[in-house]
């Protein structure tokens, strides 16, 4: 398994070490509960090292991206981000990225792991003239710090309170106890925070100052049940090759009005038409851990399946997001998840409302 640089920070603190596409990664170090709740309370931080960083420049880079993404990369000033899917001739969703403005010429893209060389492989084959890719994966670290007190500490450690009016999606450079840092407002929990990109040689040092800033050091275990509690996508559960981003639930970072790019036909197909399935999300008072692959029934017909669940740390009920076909797709509509030898019952809701119970 590949190391990230931050390997020696998790393993000092008795971090379990999973097998996360490829990279030993920490799943938990003192329990996913805990870990959560630290984030939805007041502040944690994950290594988000081992996904990919990739810089694409050139004259040309523009209108790369804009032929390969989703979403509308000329709208992108300097400084700020979007959320972005990569998709395929036939709509289907390679990777969901996020793509930072650097320069009229110049972008980062990060993308998913497990998807990295894939990624790169399709990037690649479809490389314009005047653009150059270069994978900075391994000279960096990636820092999430999320919750409520997260863009504060951040602040604080940095010296910069100017980094508190940077707005979601939007990003500064500046110095994190003296190193070169990226300051990303973006995340993956459903709290506000930032992720930070730092040199890998400096990574263990910024860790340990975040943690003795008082952020609670998380695992993979928590930030899964983070982002299922806040309806987003994981690719491989909710989002795939196949999978359009009109069923997903994703058009709205697709912008078909900004001309022709790879799949967008498909997808423009796709919408008129209608989706067959539509992902939805679903909520159980009953005490049960929804599991990808589960089966889920209205009045004794099959209707679709889980793709992600948990339950919940911040609710106390169980959550989770799945394929229905599109008829039975109403919120408010009680339908039945197979487990085992017996049914559960559950409410189908706006993905973005599954923690509606807890910002009320």
């Amino acid at each position: 398994m590949k190391q990230t640089p931050l390997y020696a920070a998790h393993t000092s603190l008795n971090a379990k070490i999973v097998d996360f596409a490829g990279w030993a990664m920490p799943v938990l170090y003192t329990g996913i509960l805990e870990e959560a709740r630290a984030v939805r309370s007041h502040s944690g931080i994950f290594d988000i090292s081992h996904m990919g960083r990739i810089i694409v420049s050139g004259d040309g880079a523009t209108g790369f991206l804009q032929s390969l993404t989703s979403n509308d990369v000329e709208a992108l000033k300097p400084s700020e981000a979007q959320y972005s899917l990569l998709t395929n001739k036939d709509g289907g969703i390679i990777d969901d990225i996020i793509v930072y403005r650097e320069t009229s010429t110049s972008y980062l893209v990060v993308i998913n792991a497990g998807n990295t060389e894939k990624d790169l492989k399709w990037l690649r084959s479809n490389l314009s003239k005047n653009t150059e890719l270069s994978d900075e994966t391994e000279e960096t670290a990636m820092i999430a710090v999320q919750g409520p007190e997260a863009c504060s500490l951040v602040a604080n450690l940095a010296g910069e309170p100017t980094l508190l009016d940077l707005k979601r999606f939007q990003y500064a450079t500046g110095t994190l106890c003296g190193a070169k840092t990226t300051f990303c407002r973006t995340g993956y929990t459903g709290e506000d925070g930032f992720e930070l990109i730092v040199p890998a040689s400096r990574s263990e040092e910024i860790w340990n100052a975040l943690l003795n800033s008082g952020a609670v050091a998380c695992g993979l275990g928590a930030r899964d049940a983070l982002r299922i509690e806040a309806g987003y996508p994981l690719y491989g559960h909710e989002i795939d090759d196949a999978s359009s981003p009109v069923e997903a639930g994703l058009m709205w970072a697709v912008k078909l009005g900004k001309g022709d790019f790879t799949g967008s036909e498909a997808i423009a197909a796709c919408k008129r038409k209608g989706a067959v399935r539509k992902l939805v999300g679903l909520r159980s008072e009953e005490r049960i851990q929804p599991r990808q692959g589960y089966n889920i029934y209205v009045e004794n017909v099959h209707a679709g399946v889980i793709t992600s669940g948990v339950f919940s740390p911040t609710l106390s009920t169980s959550v989770a997001m799945g394929y229905v076909a599109s008829e039975f797709a109403i919120n408010g509509s009680k339908v039945e998840i197979a487990i085992r030898d017996r049914r559960a019952t559950a409410v189908i809701v706006p993905k973005k409302s599954l923690l509606s119970k807890e910002k009320e």
